[in-house]
């Protein structure tokens, strides 16, 4: 039985716990030491640290301090780990926790965050998932069950402090372009809400004053969102600091390809089963930038897509070019409405797109001036047939709105 490495109590806070942190730092202090070839279990909070409570409200998504967040287990280090090495990572198991078997999905407010359609669905909302086994089902959408891909959305190795300075002094670039913008750009550095784990004194100043944000992925890996991390894959993270400092959490059990409405899985704690080894020189070896990983064999074996298109022209109407971003939103778009028609409102229809296990592909990205996106719905997850035929649709379901929360103010 692998040793279950770093503990938590969902009792408890994540400022209660050492060896939680929500900043990536090079000076964040490691919680534990492993040996190459060791594996090992990582419990994990939810990436809120228990913000959000299963009800049918959504205050607790609008009111939701988002500069706390992620809390990572760790960091770990890994003997001999050396910058310029690459830490392989092999996903062994992944599940929730037996006393909290549920999730959420949210809508995050345009004025705290927003989503990828934040323009068409600017209030917080948010679906309940129950868990049974391998499957999930929610009471706020009708009509749908699905196996889940379970993953973490965040795992990555600690910056040096030259690639720490790099991040800031970028983000920081894009802030100054449009500083007013309503959601931010990006997130700089905010020490009052850093938790910066076992560091103390001075070193805990610093790592509060300079830590980046966990909210975007960057060369180190970090929130990748990556579905298809399930357990059987194997992740090869570039090394930047002694020992590694890998660092977990933002478990999922189940996300569509671009976890759209940004808390866009649906979000669960649990735990993780890894296993670690290390590939000397491999960065320069391999030419690895950024992660690489192998996906497992045990992705859910949906066989029958709805595929929708879309092209870069914006709701407005106006040409783009070749613009991926703007395709993408545009099959998301064009799902949705083809969805409602079957019934459901178009925030289900959009909180399905983030949490059912579809796929979502560029297509084709050399056709100027149209990139060509597409998202991928598997029909087996739906209790009703939504295929176009001549008669036209059938209503099928038939349910309340999401809960939403309108921002204070």
């Amino acid at each position: 039985m692998a040793e279950t490495l770093i503990k938590i109590d969902l009792s408890k806070s994540p400022q209660e716990h050492d060896n939680i942190h929500n900043r990536w730092h090079p000076d964040v202090p490691m919680v534990a030491t492993v040996k190459p070839g060791s594996d090992f279990i990582v419990e994990c909070m939810d990436w809120t640290g228990g913000q959000i409570g299963n009800n049918d409200s959504a205050e607790d998504v609008r009111d939701v301090d988002l500069s706390k967040v992620h809390y990572l287990s760790g960091p770990i280090a890994v003997e001999g780990a050396e910058p310029g090495d690459l830490l392989v990572v092999d996903i062994l198991d992944i599940g929730a926790f037996a006393d909290q078997m549920w999730g959420f999905n949210g809508v995050f407010a345009k004025e705290n965050g927003g989503g990828f359609l934040t323009e068409h669905y600017p209030e917080a909302r948010k679906t309940i998932w129950d868990f049974n086994g391998i499957y999930t089902k929610s009471r706020h959408i009708p009509g749908v069950e699905f196996i889940g891909l379970m993953h973490p959305g965040l795992i990555g190795c600690l910056p040096s402090q030259d690639l720490l300075d790099e991040w800031n002094s970028r983000e920081q670039a894009l802030i100054d372009t449009d500083p007013d913008r309503v959601p931010a750009l990006a997130n700089p550095p905010y020490a009052p809400t850093a938790h910066v784990g076992r560091a103390t004194g001075d070193a805990a100043a610093k790592v509060a004053a300079e830590g980046a944000r966990t909210v975007p992925p960057r060369e180190h890996g970090g929130n990748c969102d990556i579905k298809d991390l399930t357990k059987g894959s194997r992740v090869f993270f570039p090394v930047y600091v002694k020992g590694g400092g890998l660092s977990m959490g933002d478990l999922h059990f189940s996300q569509g390809d671009g976890e759209i409405t940004f808390c866009g899985a649906i979000e669960m704690a649990g735990w993780i089963h890894i296993r670690v080894n290390v590939i000397k020189d491999g960065c320069k070896k391999y030419g690895v930038k950024n992660p690489i990983f192998q996906p497992s064999d045990m992705a859910p074996s949906y066989k029958k897509h709805l595929i929708f298109e879309g092209i870069s022209v914006d709701e407005s109407g106006k040409q783009h070019y070749l613009d991926a971003h703007v395709a993408y939103r545009q099959a998301c778009l064009n799902a949705i409405e083809y969805l409602k028609k079957f019934g459901y409102s178009g925030a289900q229809a959009y909180s399905l797109l983030g949490t059912a296990p579809v796929q979502g592909h560029i297509s084709g990205i050399v056709d100027v001036p149209n990139v060509c996106a597409t998202i991928w719905i598997p029909t087996e997850i739906f209790d009703f047939d939504i295929m176009p035929n001549a008669e036209g649709p059938t209503i099928a379901v038939s349910s309340p709105e999401v809960p939403t929360a309108l921002w204070k103010g």
